[in-house]
Formats: structure tokens, sequence, C-alpha cells
């Protein structure tokens, strides 16, 4: 069958009624042992069992999904992809991710359709735009492309967004990123999935795990649905829910769960060719290549594990995108969705030992787990594997909250993470 995709290979299939492919992954059972368990089979988890295998050798890794691959935040985000970071700490997390994305679709041979469209964080004062500039000097001392554009270079790139005078937040200018841009979300996941099960690595959907074994206050393995599977070594990334997972495991997490909700409108003729956010209205939005609005906003700021929005902050992030461009007002909503995110204290991610022995995490992601799904599996796999933190991971480890260092991403880029 045929596994590979190419042009030739499209044209031959095409040829043979498109009969030939091969499913994209397995659906093997479960053994009875592996080297590293994954528990989530969101991106960061297939991300994670792929960089295991092709970058440490290590392919007796079973991912395990209760649900379907990409079901939780990986299929219910924005798919924006960015680095415009304060922090050198994370600026080195996110532009690794970026690099990755710009590569992954060679890499893993599979379409991820990454769009470098750019990004542009709106100023409305000028105020705002001395904070742009200090901004704009951080990330290119820390080596990331930005740029700070005035009114008319802002008007170029997006003319439907609001520049009268009289606007209740006044366009001033923005930072922009062209680097930045969005990528396809199931695509991401599918590809990291097929990717991952060529290395071997088994992929076991529909398979809850319901506890952990510990012995002698060491994990050796998880309880699952499926029955019991044994392994030195768990790795857990599971976005929302890994407040539940740590319950389980007997270690704690300062983190907490919300709602972030997202729309899609139907499609319209090409109107924004770049992502925009006001960082006043809380509110962004890009055009989807099949023509609809992605709009994003901030976070339903009550605890929540439930995949479901709100109306008052429905209300909040779409009244945003009328005050940005007004002339999408009459555009109607094709649909509405939330994902589950889990916000640490500084807004940062924790990468590291969980506090119970052979147990690890990748969590704390927020609203920013989407565009580090690349960095975040490549640092995580490197953790498992040797034990050892990667020197991009270090400063994200757990540990920040009991020394005090911590990444205060969200005050420091004036951006919501």
């Amino acid at each position: 069958m045929t596994r590979h995709y190419s042009a030739f290979s499209v044209f031959r299939e095409g040829l043979r009624g498109h009969k030939g492919w091969a499913p994209l992954w397995r659906s093997p059972a479960p053994q009875d042992a592996y080297d590293v368990i994954v528990i989530g089979g969101g991106g960061h988890g297939l991300a994670t069992a792929y960089y295991l295998a092709k970058n440490h050798g290590i392919r007796k890794v079973a991912v395990i999904e209760k649900g379907w691959l990409g079901g939780g935040n990986t299929g219910r985000n924005t798919t924006v992809i960015r680095s415009n970071y304060f922090y050198p700490e994370s600026t080195r997390l996110y532009d690794l991710s970026v690099r990755l994305y710009e590569k992954l679709s060679r890499d893993i041979n599979y379409n991820v359709m990454f769009s470098q469209r750019g990004m542009m964080v709106l100023t409305h004062s000028e105020a705002e735009m001395e904070i742009a500039s200090r901004t704009v000097n951080a990330m290119q001392i820390n080596g990331v492309d930005a740029e700070l554009l005035d009114v008319k270079d802002v008007q170029k790139k997006a003319p439907i967004l609001n520049y009268r005078s009289d606007a209740r937040y006044p366009i001033h200018g923005a930072i922009f990123q062209g680097r930045g841009g969005t990528g396809r979300h199931d695509a991401v996941a599918w590809g990291y999935a097929r990717a991952a099960d060529q290395q071997g690595v088994d992929i076991i959907q529909n398979c809850e795990v319901t506890g952990f074994l510990i012995e002698g206050g060491v994990c050796k393995g998880v309880e699952t649905t499926l029955g019991k599977i044994r392994s030195d070594r768990v790795g857990v990334a599971v976005a929302g829910h890994s407040s539940v997972l740590a319950e389980m495991g007997g270690y704690n997490l300062p983190i907490n769960s919300y709602a972030l909700q997202a729309f899609v409108t139907e499609a319209v003729k090409p109107v924004m060719d770049t992502v925009a956010f006001s960082p006043m209205t809380g509110s962004y939005f890009s055009q989807s290549d099949k023509g609809g609005l992605v709009i994003g906003g901030g976070l339903d700021r009550i605890p929540s594990y439930a995949q479901r929005g709100n109306t008052p902050t429905q209300e909040t992030v779409l009244s945003g995108i009328i005050e940005m461009a007004p002339a999408l007002a009459k555009v109607k909503l094709l649909r509405h969705w939330a994902g589950n995110v889990d916000v640490s204290p500084d807004s940062s991610p924790l990468i590291g030992p969980s506090g119970t022995q052979g147990i690890y995490i990748n969590c704390g992601w927020g609203t920013g787990g989407f565009k580090a799904i690349p960095a975040g599996g490549y640092v995580f796999a490197h953790l498992l594997a040797t034990g050892n933190h990667h020197d991009i991971s270090r400063p994200f480890d757990p540990d920040r909250f009991r020394t005090g260092r911590l990444l205060d991403e969200a005050a420091g880029s004036g951006i919501a993470h």
C-alpha cells in the first residue's frame, strides 16, 4: 500500500481509484509493557512520541488517548502560531516551535498547512506605542523577527480594520511578526500520529487512564479501561485535565482549568491576509483558506472542565471584533466551540518531574498550546528519554514556584498567553 505522499503517488493512486492508500496509523491492542507511556493523544502527546522515536531511538512507546486523536485542545483552537514573547526563555521555547513548524510538513511528509501570513498586535495610544517599541526591541535582541508598524503600515496589511478617528480604540500602530501565522490543527495531529506510527509507536484510542500503578512510591505504569500497562516512565500531556491526572498520581499542580472559546463565520471573500489582535478588546481574528473568519478572545474566568462556552464571554469577544472591524457586524457565525485549557500562575508552561517518581508532566500551556506543539514534544521527549531537561525546557521546571524564578509572560509581553 502507498504510504509516502508525493505528486507521483497522488497521480498513481488517482489512476487506481485511490484504493491503495495505507491507513494513517494502526489501531493496535495495548501491549503489557512499554519503554515509555505518553498519556494524551493530542498534539503534544503525539509530537512527544514522534521525537522519542526519531531523536532518541525509543520506539516501544504507547500513546494512550481516552477519546479520539486531537479531540481535545488540539482540535479546539484558533490555529495561531507565533513566538512574539518578551522573556528570552519564552522566546527560545516558542521560536523553536516556529522553526520546527517551518519544516514540519517536509519532515513528516504531511502537509500541516502552515501559512506564514504574520501576526499584528495592535496599539491604541501613544503610550502603547512606547510599550510596543520596548517589546519589539526585546524580541529583536532575543533573535526573533519583529517590526514596529505605524498606522499607515497597519492599514496596508489590513484595510478592513477600524481606522476612524472617533473609534473607541483608535489604531496607532502594531507589533508585527512576519514569521507567525496559522496552521491546520487536525493536520498537525494526524501528521504527527502518522509519523509516530511509522516509527513503531502504538497509538491506542478509546483507552482511558483510571489510575497509576504506584509501587513503593514509584510509578510503574497505568491502569486503563483496557487493562494495566506497565512502564517505568510515564509522560502526562493532557492539557485541561492535567489536575485530574495529578490527583490520580499523588502530585500537586499549581494550575486552574478554564474554557476558552473560539468561533468561525460563514465564508466570505478575502478580507484579511494576516492575524490581528487587539489587547484592548481581547479579541483577535484571521481568515481561513475556506473563507471563514476564525475568531478568538479571552478566557471564561470560571474554573471548568467543560468544552463549551457561555453567553457573556461570547458577547465580549464578538463585540471586540465589531469594534476592530465594524464591516464584519452582519457576518453570520457558522459555529463556536471551547477548549479546556490549563493556566499556571505565571502563564507559562510546566515541563519536568511531577513530584511522583516516574511521572513527568507537560502542561500549563494555557492558550498557547497549539503553537507550542512541536517544541513541547521535542523537549518533553528529551526529558523522558534522558531523565534530564533540555536547555530550553529547564526554566519551565515546576520547581520555579519554589525558587521564585517565575516567567510572568502574560504581563511581560502584554499579550494573552
